[in-house]
């Protein structure tokens, strides 16, 4: 939904800043790493100009990362020694070719310092960029597991890592390793004590689906005649995932000595943190369950949340619920499903995730865990399809102090109150004033510029040429700094944010962003509204006193008030659509709270 993305920033190296060029020049300023480019880049008084000093620290390179990285692997495998050769095999592939890809990064810096072209820089960093890219990802499909999981977080970080890198691990979306019948018959019986057959009377040997982690296969339970899908972990992810884990962490902390300007490690961290939740495939069972309940309140949103049957650790039971991708526009054309209507409903869904009450919010929205399908049951909402979510093991809970602060910083953007947005982007996420500009361009996806003026405007070709031309390395290592130092559930949440923008962008609604910022502020506008009422609460005495009255009367005025702005806007919108008139524009300088 295309307000609330952190992803549709432009591409690093290429094409992806985050700000207006005069903006880009004030927050150079303040840049937290002024280095010369000797400073930053060489070894020694004279840099890499030598070829002998060049072998020299290639293989000085080399050595002190295999060294590192086998000691990784030693450590996390110290008792499994009839494992050494994979042990020594999948850590070598990690060791060198975190070594050359130093090495290379460091020589081709070096060269493009020595030119004044700036064609020529851009290409040689363009080029550096693409080899080590090509080499990372051989290594990721060879080791396999957790290692496609971090390619394919990886490739979706575009506000982040450089067009090269995202545009070559986008294979591993589709690239997923497959276990075998035999090794999943295996892990059934060792997991549950019988076999597949003792409680399915038909169990499909080929998946349906497989991911990084786990693949899907149907099967019918034979006590009940129910369809199910058995989503079955891969067998062989228990024993590589400590060695995976640690060389994952080595490689980050690494880059970080060598490259200290951009500080990775936050990213290990939170693997660290995710995977064995994601892993615990009970702790999704529950997910699911508790996701199933809280939308039972709100049964207008035609969400479907498969039932859960039984749950082991590496097995998950649930019902069979099917539809097509939701990015599959010829099936919802046939059908007559309103693209707009479905891009409306996920952002329903997806800031009820926010910014409801005890609210769970799925981390992991992407478009293999979505899908849709036509109903002919009007009555959930008039809407004629339903949304299926799959996949519930990476979750969320936003403490309620930060979902306040999110959602009035989300009525400061709308609004354009810039003094107001500052302050609660420093609540959320202890932005500085200086970092301002880059978490505002960051958080909407949009030119700061754009930001301080009218956000509900689309996207102009001047826009993304601006945003574009915009990125300086300063501005690159302000945001990997600032990344390094807000709180995790922040990065989830725009990760959540930059998939389901993915995923409106791919419906090519023909609302532009207005609509999806005007479903944004209700919820925003409903969380400050209950804040307001909690607080009234505390006071002495009850909500009928005079004091107390006069306080709630106001506040949900206040809430009616942008309510009605809301309602009457959506309803103008609606009416342009009906006759078929363009949506998409809007007078930069309207306000609608």
């Amino acid at each position: 939904m295309k307000p609330l993305s952190f992803a549709s920033l432009s591409r690093l190296a290429s094409n992806t800043p985050w700000t207006c060029t005069n903006c880009r020049v004030q927050l150079i300023r303040h840049a937290k790493f002024r280095r010369t480019s000797s400073q930053r880049y060489s070894t020694g008084p004279s840099g890499w100009s030598g070829r002998g000093q060049r072998t020299r620290s290639r293989v000085a390179i080399l050595t002190a990362t295999a060294t590192g990285a086998t000691g990784a692997g030693v450590l996390a495998f110290t008792d499994d020694i009839k494992y050494g050769y994979d042990v020594t095999e999948r850590t070598g592939r990690v060791a060198t070719t975190l070594a050359l890809c130093i090495n290379d990064y460091r020589t081709s810096l070096n060269e493009r310092e020595k030119s004044d072209d700036p064609d020529e820089q851009e290409t040689i960093l363009k080029e550096c960029h693409k080899r080590c890219a090509e080499r990372t990802l051989k290594v990721l499909e060879k080791n396999g597991g957790i290692f496609i999981k971090l390619g394919q977080h990886l490739s979706a970080m575009t506000y982040l890592l450089p067009y090269e890198w995202t545009s070559t691990f986008i294979p591993l979306q589709d690239k997923c390793p497959v276990s075998s019948y035999e090794s999943i018959e295996e892990m059934f019986r060792r997991d549950t004590g019988e076999e597949l057959r003792d409680y399915f009377s038909e169990f499909a040997h080929e998946p349906i689906g497989a991911a990084s982690l786990a693949q899907v296969h149907l099967a019918t339970v034979k006590e009940t005649g129910q369809r199910v899908a058995v989503k079955v972990q891969h067998p062989s992810l228990a024993q590589w995932a400590p060695l995976d884990m640690a060389l994952t962490k080595f490689t980050f902390s690494t880059l970080k000595r060598f490259f200290p300007e951009y500080d990775l490690e936050w990213l290990s961290s939170e693997m660290e943190a995710s995977l064995p939740q994601e892993l615990d495939f009970q702790l999704e069972a529950n997910n699911a369950i508790r996701t199933k309940q809280h939308f039972r309140k709100r049964p207008e949103l035609p969400l479907v949340i498969p039932d859960v049957i039984w749950a082991k650790k590496r097995i998950l039971v649930m019902a069979n619920e099917s539809g097509s991708r939701l990015d599959d526009l010829d099936y919802l054309d046939s059908n007559g499903i309103d693209r707009d209507e479905v891009s409306a409903t996920l952002a329903h869904i997806f800031n009820e995730m926010i910014f409801g009450k005890n609210a769970p919010l799925h981390c992991d929205p992407h478009g293999g865990n979505i899908a849709i399908r036509k109903t002919s049951d009007r009555r959930r909402g008039g809407k004629n399809f339903e949304i299926i979510m799959y996949d519930h093991g990476l979750y969320r809970d936003i403490p309620e102090h930060l979902q306040r602060s999110y959602a009035k910083m989300w009525l400061a953007v709308i609004d354009g109150d810039m003094d107001a947005m500052k302050q609660h982007a420093h609540d959320v996420a202890g932005v500085t004033e200086e970092q301002f500009p880059l978490f505002a361009s960051a958080i909407t996806g949009r030119d700061y510029t754009v930001v301080s003026s009218s956000i509900l405007k689309s996207r102009s070709d001047e826009e993304k040429k601006t945003m574009g031309d915009a990125l300086q390395e300063g501005l690159l290592s302000d945001l990997v700094t600032m990344l390094g130092q807000v709180p995790r559930i922040i990065l989830l949440i725009l990760k959540t944010n930059d998939l389901t923008r993915s995923l409106d962008e791919s419906l090519h609604t023909r609302q532009g962003p207005m609509r999806t910022f005007l479903i944004l502020a209700h919820y925003c506008a409903r969380t400050v509204l209950r804040e307001q009422v909690d607080e009234i609460r505390q006071r002495p005495g009850s909500l009928l006193s005079p004091g107390n009255a006069i306080r709630f009367i106001a506040a949900w005025m206040g809430y009616l008030r942008v309510e009605l702005k809301l309602e009457v806007f959506e309803l103008w919108l609606s009416i342009r659509r009906i006759v078929g008139l363009n949506t998409t524009q809007y007078s930069a300088s309207a306000s609608i709270i």
